[in-house]
């Protein structure tokens, strides 16, 4: 072997081995932002594509997971922009921010040109238990009242009718007092022509209540995790039909059944959707559902915790 190609062969290894090393602000990172008052859970996603290039996805308070096309990397200090999604009209979205004793410190500039703070912490790796041990069936919801749940804001429009439990406009969002580790639920509920709504799961992660039905699927219609997880077939009925959600959670991996079809098998969550109530990926969680869209109705709200 020349010295020419042994050369060549050491330069190769040497690249192959500088690009397996990650860099340590690779990774997803959940956020909070000092945003208009008040602590919103936001989530950052940092991955290299290709040598020296990184790209990623955010997900803000609001809206659904967007996609970065370059985050510039200096050391431990980090760059990007991103043009608005829901946001007010004005400049694109820039963040600046640096790794500091293993958490993220930064700033956003908003579209209107205010600078917001914002932290980070490495989102939390959520164990998947296979052998799992099932608890006992809790009706969230009793079929008389709202007992068990509350409202995010003082005016509720949420009330119980016949045993049926409506969000006649947009409004209030509602909590459930109970907060959940894994489990499966059992959803059903129906809405009229063009609503939309959600439910959150430990208040983290949407999944899409909407009238599309016909359509093709998406994340950001029936049965999706709102901007990240696609169904395998939109399985909605036409509105004013009573709809079914089963649902089971472990970690941050998902199976959903819609109207007895599975629609979403053993999938990862990569982060919080938009609206979360928090970003603390690790922690037990509320269930929420969206009451500030469309109207919408649930005649069923059964959950089993899994152990």
């Amino acid at each position: 072997m020349t010295n020419k190609i042994l050369t060549l062969l050491l330069v190769i290894l040497s690249t192959q081995i500088a690009s397996a090393q990650e860099n340590p602000l690779e990774g997803r990172w959940d956020l909070e932002m000092d945003f208009e008052g008040k602590t919103q859970p936001s989530w950052l996603e940092i991955r290299h594509s290709g040598h020296e290039t990184f790209v990623g996805r955010f997900v803000f308070a609001f809206g659904s997971a967007r996609p970065i096309s370059e985050v510039k990397l200096d050391g431990t200090s980090f760059e990007f922009s991103i043009p608005r999604q829901w946001e007010p009209k004005g400049q694109d979205m820039h963040f600046k921010g640096n790794l500091k004793n293993g958490a993220l410190v930064g700033v956003m500039t908003y579209t209107n040109g205010d600078k917001v703070n914002f932290t980070g912490v490495p989102a939390p790796t959520l164990p998947y238990n296979t052998t799992p041990r099932i608890g006992k069936t809790i009706k969230l919801f009793n079929g008389k009242n709202l007992d068990g749940w509350h409202a995010d804001r003082d005016q509720n429009q949420w009330i119980v009718e016949n045993g049926i439990l409506k969000s006649p406009k947009s409004g209030a969002n509602l909590i459930s007092d109970q907060k959940f580790d894994d489990f499966k639920a059992v959803i059903e509920f129906k809405y009229p022509a063009e609503s939309n709504s959600g439910i959150y799961l430990r208040g983290r992660y949407e999944v899409q209540i909407a009238d599309n039905f016909g359509l093709k699927p998406s994340d950001i219609y029936f049965g999706g995790i709102y901007g990240f997880l696609e169904p395998n077939e939109n399985a909605a009925k036409k509105a004013n039909e009573w709809q079914r959600y089963e649902i089971t959670l472990i970690g941050n991996r998902i199976t959903i059944i819609a109207n007895g079809k599975q629609i979403i098998t053993d999938q990862t969550i990569p982060g919080i959707t938009g609206g979360a109530l928090d970003s603390k990926e690790g922690e037990p969680g509320a269930f929420m559902i969206q009451g500030d869209h469309g109207p919408v109705e649930f005649r069923k709200f059964e959950v089993t915790p899994i152990q």
